[in-house]
C-alpha cells in the first residue's frame, strides 16, 4: 500500500524502477531483498540516484511465529540494500516504525531511545542501525499507523473496519488502550519526496498531526461513512483480543515530527483531515438488514498490524 503511493507520487517526477517479491501490478518487477547478489545485479543495472527500501514483513503475529524470516527480510534485507548503496555511493531511504518504542512514555520525538518489544519491532530497529552504520547519506522515516490504498490494497485497521461493515456487522469492538498517530500513505510519500529533495539526510519521525487511540479512529471513520446512527463502536481492552493478537505491542506509539517542524519540512496533515480524504475512497450501502450469523452481527476489530 505504501509502495503504490510512493510510485504514484514519484513516477511523474522521476524515473522509477519499482520492485516487490509479490508482483501484483504491471508497474512492478520481481525482487527479493534477502538475495544480496540478485539485488546488487538489479540495482547495478538500473543505476539509480537513490534506493528506497519499502520491503518489510509487518504482520506482528507472523513475525513472532517466523522470527528467522522476519530477521532476514526486515534486518538483513535492510543491510543488503545499505551495503549495495554504499558501494554505489548513493543514498538510501529506509522506512521504520513507531513500533520500535516500548510505550513507557506518552509521546516520542526523533531523539528518544527505542526499546522494541516484538520480533517485528526489533528487526525493524536493527534495520535502522544497519543503515546508519553502513551509510553516511541516508534517510530514515518512522511511520505510524498506516492507512491508504483503498479497499483492494489496504491490509490495515481502516480497511478491516470497512470490510466488517460491508459484511453486515452493526457493532464493532475496538480497543481503546492503544494510542498512536495515523499516517496517510499519500501524505507520507509526498513528505518523503520533499525531504529527499532538501538533501538534509538523517532520521525523521513522519506521521500525521494529532494523536488518538484505535477507538477514536474507528468512530471517526464510521462517522465519515455516514453510518454513525447505524453502526455502534464499542470500547474494549486489548485483553479482548489477546489470543488472536498475542505479539507484544506498546501502549503508546504516538510520535511527533520534531525535526520536520524544526527544518520547516513538515507537510503532514492532521489525522482527521487525512482520514476524511482517505474515506472518500470508500462507499457502502447498509440499507439492508444487519447480518445474521453466529456472531449476531458483531465484529472484532483489534489493534491489527498497522505498521508500514
Amino acid at each position: 500500500m505504501l509502495g503504490e503511493a510512493v510510485y504514484q507520487h514519484f513516477s511523474p517526477r522521476t524515473t522509477v524502477l519499482a520492485t516487490d517479491i509479490d508482483v501484483n501490478a504491471d508497474w512492478l518487477e520481481f525482487a527479493d531483498v534477502r538475495d544480496y547478489t540478485a539485488m546488487q545485479r538489479s540495482i547495478g543495472e538500473f543505476k539509480p540516484d537513490i534506493v528506497i527500501n519499502l520491503a518489510a514483513l509487518t504482520d506482528l503475529e507472523f513475525c513472532e511465529k517466523n522470527a528467522e524470516n522476519a530477521w532476514l527480510t526486515n534486518a538483513l534485507g535492510a543491510e543488503n540494500l545499505a551495503l549495495i548503496a554504499g558501494k554505489l555511493e548513493i543514498p538510501l531511504v529506509y522506512i521504520s516504525t513507531a513500533g520500535i518504542f516500548d510505550g513507557a512514555q506518552d509521546v516520542y520525538n526523533d531523539f528518544d531511545a527505542p526499546n522494541p518489544l516484538s520480533i517485528y519491532a526489533k528487526s525493524k530497529y536493527h534495520g535502522e542501525q544497519f543503515v546508519q552504520s553502513h551509510l553516511r547519506e541516508h534517510f530514515i522515516f518512522r511511520a505510524g499507523w498506516m492507512m491508504g490504498g483503498g479497499e483492494s490494497k489496504d491490509k490495515k485497521f481502516v480497511n478491516k473496519i470497512f470490510q466488517q461493515i460491508k459484511r453486515g456487522s452493526r457493532e464493532l469492538f475496538v480497543v481503546d488502550d492503544k494510542a498512536g498517530t495515523p499516517t496517510f500513505t499519500r501524505s507520507f510519500a509526498a513528505g518523503m519526496f520533499r525531504v529527499i529533495e532538501s538533501g538534509l539526510f538523517g532520521l525523521y519521525n513522519q506521521v500525521c498531526g494529532g494523536d488518538c487511540n484505535r477507538y477514536d479512529v474507528a468512530v471517526e471513520f464510521v462517522r465519515l461513512l455516514g453510518l454513525g446512527d447505524q453502526v455502534q463502536v464499542t470500547r474494549v481492552s486489548s485483553d479482548h483480543f489477546k489470543r488472536e493478537y498475542f505479539a507484544p505491542r506498546p501502549a503508546s506509539e504516538k510520535l511527533v515530527n520534531l525535526k520536520l517542524d524544526a527544518r520547516k519540512l513538515n507537510c503532514m496533515p492532521h489525522w482527521k483531515d487525512a482520514l476524511a480524504e482517505y474515506a472518500k475512497q470508500y462507499r457502502i450501502d447498509v440499507s439492508g438488514p444487519p447480518a445474521t450469523s453466529r456472531h449476531s452481527g458483531r465484529s472484532k476489530i483489534s489493534v491489527g498490524e498497522d505498521r508500514h
